[in-house]
């Protein structure tokens, strides 16, 4: 195991390398940039061929049509490599240029331009977002009053796990401003700043907030400061800003076993939260300025030292648990700004996960050894990216030799299995008559921050459609009192829902509440924090 280099007075646990941060070296590692990807590769522990074999094997057993992998080790990019197809069905293969959707890991992008904008004075991590945005609200004065930047990208807001994301999947018309004044009807699962719940939305409440205090929007500041000056060629902050690159990777999910092509979920909405596209060779770009901790390979920094180390900084703490976290040593876990932060094998960990419909990504920092793993594949199995990450950063680390597509398959299968098996467990019979003719329950419905929903007869049956998207439609089955389960037409979305009617004293149908069938249902599709009532008239926009 070879610990990187490191400048006088650096300590090694994520300071600058002396490859980024000590006098000539940089204009060498500039010029070592310049061959990118033909570079010849340094010392490393794992050899091309091993990560061929377990990108290889990994794509087998999760069905996986195709897959980038790079790594970053002491200011060079000494593997990078596709495998596999774009697209399948088509003969255009993977390789280091080709473009996958990197989904959350956006959110390092947007604290990062936040960061600039703390080293130029125009904000502070801890001043009040409403002093930005005079709009914003939550559903508590009290929170909304002490609510900080710094709380925007922390997932602590008491908000509950992906609240609101249904405002964006599947995709839909809503803008930015109409998400920000939905946030106020969303109700709190915890107190302020007391737990860990993902969320979405509030990253693009940050770029708004961006966008506010230094009068570029979101887009072009990520644009402007990150994508231009870390020259990150074929990487775009949107796909309408991709739109003249042509080797694109395709996502793709599971029918009835084998990998099937779905459309690209664009999220111009919530862009600071998951928009960017990009491929590997751009995303080693951006894995050595965070190694440089703000320094680009030409010596160019783009954002400083300390708010490197403040976005690498434990905000929320989490709490690591499992066999996973026993074979890596993982004893402590934290959230950053934009960043997951643990103990592994002995070293610091700096990583986080992206994921849209039919595509997830990841990427994995090891400051103090100078090292970065980037994996991105076209299918919606996170399992992939531990296995490929898990068994290059085990390599590195000096661990144990252990088979991680193993070990994640079997875990896989154990967790899917559980989960079915409790699905079923509280599964209601199906055919059950409603006990009310199909008529009561025909009408025009309203969430405060969802909107619009309709309940119309189709024969003998009922359908149920959203508001303000296409791809919540589809007949509801009607499976005990007043209780039905929705069938989206959309079967690619795998998230049946139960569609719970109300009844008032006067025996009418007054709403309905929503719950997804199954735990395997994608959290994005927060059902359970709708409550729709009726209402007298068709809200606009219902369809």
């Amino acid at each position: 195991m070879i610990e990187r280099a490191r400048c006088a007075g650096g300590d090694g646990h994520g300071r600058r390398s002396r490859v980024l941060g000590c006098g000539r070296a940089v204009a060498a590692l500039a010029a070592a940039w310049a061959g990118l990807a033909t570079a010849a590769p340094g010392p490393q522990p794992i050899s091309a061929a091993e990560v061929d074999a377990v990108v290889s094997r990994t794509m087998r057993e999760f069905s996986v049509p195709g897959i980038a992998v790079g790594i970053v080790k002491d200011g060079r990019l000494v593997y990078a490599r596709g495998q596999g197809v774009r697209r399948v069905g088509d003969a255009a293969r993977v390789d280091a240029d080709t473009v996958f959707a990197i989904g959350s890991n956006t959110k390092a992008f947007t604290a990062a331009v936040l960061a600039t904008l703390v080293d130029e004075g125009k904000i502070h991590w801890d001043d009040r977002v409403i002093d930005y945005l005079p709009d914003f609200r939550l559903w508590d004065p009290y929170v909304t009053r002490e609510f900080t930047i710094r709380d925007l990208l922390t997932h602590r807001s008491g908000l509950g796990l992906g609240a609101g994301d249904l405002l964006f999947v599947p995709k839909t018309d809503f803008s930015r401003r109409d998400v920000i004044r939905a946030l106020r009807y969303l109700k709190p699962v915890s107190s302020f700043r007391s737990e860990f719940a993902y969320d979405n939305l509030l990253y693009m409440v940050a770029g708004e907030l961006a966008a506010a205090a230094s009068g570029s929007s979101w887009e072009d500041l990520v644009s402007a400061r990150i994508l231009g000056p870390l020259a990150m060629t074929g990487c775009a902050v949107s796909s309408e800003r991709l739109s003249d690159h042509r080797n694109v990777a395709s996502p793709h999910i599971l029918s009835n076993g084998a990998p099937s092509p779905v459309p690209l979920l664009d999220l111009p909405v919530v862009g600071p939260a998951g928009s960017i596209q990009c491929n590997v060779t751009g995303m080693a770009r951006w894995v050595e300025a965070q190694l440089g901790q703000g320094v680009a390979a030409d010596g160019r920094r783009i954002f400083s030292e300390s708010q490197s180390e403040e976005m690498w900084s434990a905000q929320t703490v989490l709490h690591p648990a499992g066999k996973r976290a026993a074979l890596t040593r993982t004893h402590f876990a934290a959230y950053g700004l934009g960043w997951g932060l643990e103990d592994f094998n002995g070293y610091k960990r700096v990583s986080h996960n992206g994921g849209l419909p039919g595509m997830v990504t990841h990427v994995s920092l090891i400051p103090e050894l100078h090292l970065g793993v980037i994996v991105l594949t076209n299918q919606q199995e996170g399992a992939a990216l531990a296995a490929i990450s898990l068994q290059i950063l085990d390599a590195y680390t000096g661990a144990p030799k252990r088979d991680w597509v193993a070990l994640n398959a079997a875990a896989k299968a154990g967790r899917e299995s559980a989960i079915r098996a409790a699905d079923a467990a509280r599964a209601p019979a199906a055919g059950t008559a409603a006990p009310l003719a199909l008529e009561a329950y025909v009408g025009s419905y309203e969430d405060a921050w969802r909107g619009g929903a309709t309940v119309r007869r189709d024969g003998e049956r009922l359908v149920l459609s959203f508001s303000h998207t296409d791809g919540l439609t589809g007949p509801m089955e009607s499976v005990g009192p007043d209780l039905f389960i929705v069938r989206w037409n959309d079967r690619t979305l795998d998230a049946d829902a139960y569609v719970r009617f109300s009844v008032d004293f006067s025996g009418k149908v007054s709403g309905f509440t929503m719950k997804a069938v199954s735990a395997l249902t994608d959290f994005s599709f927060d059902f359970q924090d709708l409550d729709f009532r009726r209402v007298a008239a068709a809200p606009s926009g219902a369809h």
